[in-house]
């Protein structure tokens, strides 16, 4: 796991980007895209690639890492829009070929199995962009999960449903089941990218990148992954002990090796 320590935001969403558009550029073909505040940098700077430096996403699909159960695709607020609105109506990937949980299907446990299939049969993800939660969830994997987890229904916490409520019109309007890649499937990906900002995330961060490998906090699962990068800023890496060796490691990094 490499710690990469950036001073502001937008640092972290640059970084993020340049493994993305890198990863592009070398012949990557699936891309696994998170929702939420902490990916929004990277978007941002993916889009101005695209519209500035010609970085093309013609060749690529994506998948997402999660749905509400109940929302449409056409609902606002339903990560099925949420990620077109924010990335991908922006670029020039093929619509048809950015994927996502159906939360509407009849049968929500069998259209979770499908889905794990679908990217099972399409993949693997080559780079998964992954925000995390203040109780340590990457996805909607709650603390509890399997760490071998595969896509599949979840309850969300109290905790969470309060965290989203402020994309909706209140904590009533939140839906309480999700569709969320498991842990497992999530591991299942080449190069693990973790984002996250502000120090509220600091407790979540040093969990899971210093603490226990424990269900406790899912997103520790990422200390058995051999291609992992966590982008953190000042604020979020304020509670990680070795701190100053991730600064020192990434100082005299070899000149010719990636993130």
């Amino acid at each position: 796991m490499e710690v990469v320590i950036r001073n502001h935001e937008h640092q972290c969403g640059a970084t993020a980007a340049d493994i993305v558009a890198d990863a592009i550029t070398s012949g990557a073909a699936t891309l696994g895209l998170a929702t939420g505040s902490s990916p929004l940098s990277v978007y941002r700077e993916l889009i101005r690639r695209h519209r500035k430096e010609g970085l093309s996403f013609a060749g690529a699909q994506a998948f997402l890492l999660d749905e509400y159960v109940g929302l449409p695709p056409s609902h606002p607020q339903s990560y099925a829009h949420v990620i077109r609105t924010e990335f991908t109506d922006h670029i020039d990937i093929d619509s048809e070929r950015v994927h996502s949980p159906n939360g509407v299907a009849n049968d929500i446990f069998a259209a979770a199995e499908e889905y794990d299939a679908l990217i099972r049969d399409s993949g693997p993800v080559d780079v998964q962009l992954l925000g995390i939660g203040g109780n340590g969830h990457i996805g909607f994997n709650e603390p509890g999960s399997s760490l071998r987890s595969r896509t599949r229904v979840k309850t969300l916490t109290e905790q969470t449903r309060r965290d989203n409520a402020r994309f909706f019109a209140g904590i009533d309007e939140v839906p309480r089941h999700v569709i969320t890649q498991g842990l497992g499937t999530i591991c299942d990906a080449r190069h693990l990218v973790l984002i996250a900002t502000g120090g509220h995330k600091a407790e979540a961060i040093a969990a899971a990148v210093e603490g226990p490998l424990t269900a406790s906090c899912p997103a520790s699962v990422l200390q058995l992954h051999p291609h992992v990068t966590v982008v953190v800023d000042e604020a979020a890496a304020g509670q990680l002990k070795n701190a100053d060796f991730y600064r020192y490691a990434l100082k005299y990094k070899p000149p010719q090796q990636k993130y």
